[in-house]
């Protein structure tokens, strides 16, 4: 049985099967949010399939970490649950600040280097969605906030291996567990940005308008390839050559977990018996 989840402010949010869970701390006591998500899967077999799964799930988890980030945040600040309005715009404005860091912004300076058309121009564009994509995950974790969400993906990371390990959910247990974890969605973008640079290197164009036309089209795709390779090596993580696959992953995850301290792991824990 395996169990996955997100940090979210001041709290974890955990998912195993069709059931969801969301445990924030407000004002010293731990509350839930629980929901429940019966992936498309269900109803669609056929979106099973490799390569198409990756994307499908990809989705669910966003639409659902987005649902259990919003609610967490809503608790803390007394006006409550945030509106429809104000969570529409959220995610506007993020999708466009990701288009812009991640496929405009490393276009633009690659056609400072390279012709469009050829293999060094996206050797240099997925070089600096890289060190875009290094950069922020370094910027946003200088703050205070965010450095807080970080601790909770730490704890949600150890009470995952502890529970999969079969090892009885204790802080204690947790405090001992892998603050690394195969599965983790920072390796997924990792991987990503990796194969994006083989596929964008073989489909271009000399047209700048079709080849982030490309990059977008192409996005189910480099997720699906993304998402099998993440999976492999979650599977087949005894393996030494697996593990050295992984390393990428576990430097990258380095950069979104730390160390949590004992009540953010009483947190996590409580959000994982409560899908478990």
């Amino acid at each position: 049985m395996r169990v996955g989840g997100q940090a979210v402010i001041e709290g974890v949010m955990m998912r195993c099967k069709e059931k969801v869970s969301t445990a924030v701390r407000k004002k010293g006591k731990i509350i839930f949010h629980n929901q429940k998500a019966t992936s498309v899967t269900k109803k669609h077999p056929i979106l099973k399939i490799p390569l198409v799964r990756g994307f499908v799930f990809l989705i669910e988890m966003v639409v659902i970490g987005m649902r259990s980030l919003l609610w967490s945040a809503g608790q803390q600040d007394d006006e409550g649950e945030i509106s429809d309005v104000e969570a529409s715009v959220t995610v506007i404005v993020s999708l466009l600040i990701g288009l812009g860091l991640f496929i405009l912004l490393p276009y633009w300076l690659s056609t400072f280097l390279a012709p469009a058309k050829t293999v060094a121009f996206n050797l240099w564009d997925g070089l600096f969605r890289l060190v875009i994509f290094v950069a922020y995950l370094l910027g946003i974790g200088m703050w205070g906030d965010i450095k807080t969400v970080f601790q909770y993906h730490g704890a949600e990371h150890k009470a995952v291996n502890c529970f999969e390990s079969k090892k009885k959910l204790t802080v204690q247990n947790c405090k001992k567990a892998n603050i690394f974890h195969p599965r983790c969605g920072t390796s997924l973008l990792l991987y990503v940005v990796f194969i994006s640079i083989f596929i964008f290197a073989v489909v271009r164009t000399p047209h700048w308008y079709y080849n982030i036309l490309a990059r977008l089209v192409l996005v189910p795709v480099i997720v699906g390839l993304s998402y099998e390779l993440l999976m492999f090596t979650a599977n087949h993580y005894d393996k030494k050559f697996v593990r050295w696959l992984s390393t990428p992953g576990q430097w990258t995850q380095s950069l979104t977990t730390r160390e949590p301290n004992a009540k953010q792991l009483e947190v996590a824990i409580a959000a994982i018996k409560k899908v478990t």
